[in-house]
């Protein structure tokens, strides 16, 4: 299998950003664009931030900087600005991924960049966004899913308020809104010419991604005349998700003989299916279900039977059962367990840590007959800064020497 020609290849990105918002161009890299990281004098603290640190970076650093360049370069000088100005003529996008404002406050702004280059795509990717009451609130990324109320506190043995184990979703979600954006107005910038800017907020793309049980309740707000639940469920309201899922039983988590799966036959068809391939078509006879999304809220006899079904086999027999009987079952992993998962080993190649500073999980995408380029090892500070003016900005050797010895770059 040949290695793809690169899918953004000859896309040039300039990024400001510090933290976990450098995830907004991991995806972009991985897919072949050259992006160079702007980095402040001594560096991203995001190399020492988080846990686990891995031979001095963190693992996040290291993820969500993968196949970057760097440049240290200080936009607190006058000369320094000047510079990321040159670097700006040879881009086609600017990324900003920290508190509103901060390029616009060393005259870095939306209307200076235009100015420079027209075709420019320019976003600014900050907790609340550019606008509204939140803009300058300080913020980390459980904040994003707190506001959105992807996750809730939760009670210790003590009654005292917890954060509960949970994906980050706006800290994932909005970078890949960001790259859906980005490559939106690279688009619109070859057909017109013209350039735009782009305003996300992280809070706001963890609303988005959590948008059926947000809808939901405000669906739920209409009358009943209007609104209801699903005819399986006698048309009465539940609640939003999985939520109104807790009571189900042939929508449930099972034990297994080593372990767990997933039980998915609220479908008429997987349930007939399913009690005929384990000998047992009188559990369909007496409780057949409807058509569409029953899930036997509440029947705990049939309950009791699919425990002590589920409890005799193993966890791959079910998973095999389900794709011979064509069945919805799936083994139920953690974030521990997965890379075990035989499924997973077929169809994940690790980027690796020899080549990575750590093991990491590549970009989801599989091109028809090629594989993507690995991307590479996120960099040190300032790595690149000589390259960088030496091949894009045509400096001389002279004059780098100076830049650094003035400390306008490292």
């Amino acid at each position: 299998m040949s290695t793809a020609e690169k899918p953004l290849a000859g896309i040039r990105v300039l990024e400001v950003s510090l933290l976990g918002a450098a995830a907004i161009t991991t995806s972009l890299a991985d897919l072949g664009a050259e992006v160079i990281k702007v980095e402040p004098p001594g560096g991203d603290y995001g190399r020492v931030m988080t846990w686990p640190i891995v031979e001095g970076d963190s693992l996040l650093f290291l993820h969500c900087n993968r196949g970057k360049r760097s440049i240290v370069l200080d936009l607190k000088t006058d000369e320094g600005v000047e510079l990321f100005k040159e670097l700006v003529t040879t881009a086609d996008v600017v990324v900003e991924a920290m508190r509103p404002g901060a390029l616009e406050r060393r005259g870095l702004g939306y209307e200076s960049l235009k100015e420079i280059n027209p075709r420019i795509v320019h976003i600014a990717m900050s907790g609340f966004g550019a606008t509204g009451p939140y803009r300058d609130l300080p913020s980390h990324g459980i904040a994003f899913d707190a506001w959105a109320g992807v996750v809730e506190p939760e009670r210790d043995d003590h009654g005292r308020c917890t954060i509960p184990p949970h994906v980050s979703i706006g800290l994932n979600a909005a970078p890949l809104y960001a790259s859906l954006g980005v490559l939106a107005g690279i688009i619109a910038a070859q057909r017109t010419g013209v350039g735009t800017t782009i305003d996300l907020g992280q809070a706001e793309a963890a609303a988005a991604f959590d948008w059926l049980r947000i809808e939901t309740w405000r669906a739920y707000e209409r009358p009943e005349s209007e609104v209801t639940g699903n005819a399986s469920d006698n048309f009465q309201r539940r609640e939003p998700g999985t939520a109104g899922m807790s009571d189900g039983v042939r929508y449930q988590f099972y034990e297994t003989a080593d372990g767990h799966i997933l039980f998915m036959a609220s479908e008429q068809e997987f349930w007939r299916n399913f009690c005929e391939g384990v000998g047992r078509s009188d559990l369909f006879q007496r409780w057949p279900g409807t058509t569409y999304a029953d899930h036997a809220v509440g029947n705990e006899e049939l309950r009791s039977e699919l425990i002590a079904l589920f409890r005799s086999e193993s966890t791959a027999h079910w998973a095999e059962f389900g794709t011979r009987h064509n069945t919805a079952i799936v083994p139920a992993n953690s974030s521990k367990t997965l890379p075990t998962d035989p499924h997973f080993i077929q169809r994940t190649q690790w980027l690796p840590a020899d080549t990575h500073g750590a093991d990491m999980l590549p970009l989801p995408l599989k091109f028809d007959g090629s594989e993507l380029e690995v991307p590479g090892r996120a960099p040190s500070a300032g790595q690149h800064s000589q390259q960088i003016l030496r091949d894009l900005l045509q400096r001389s050797d002279a004059e780098i020497e100076r830049l650094l010895a003035a400390g306008i770059i490292e």
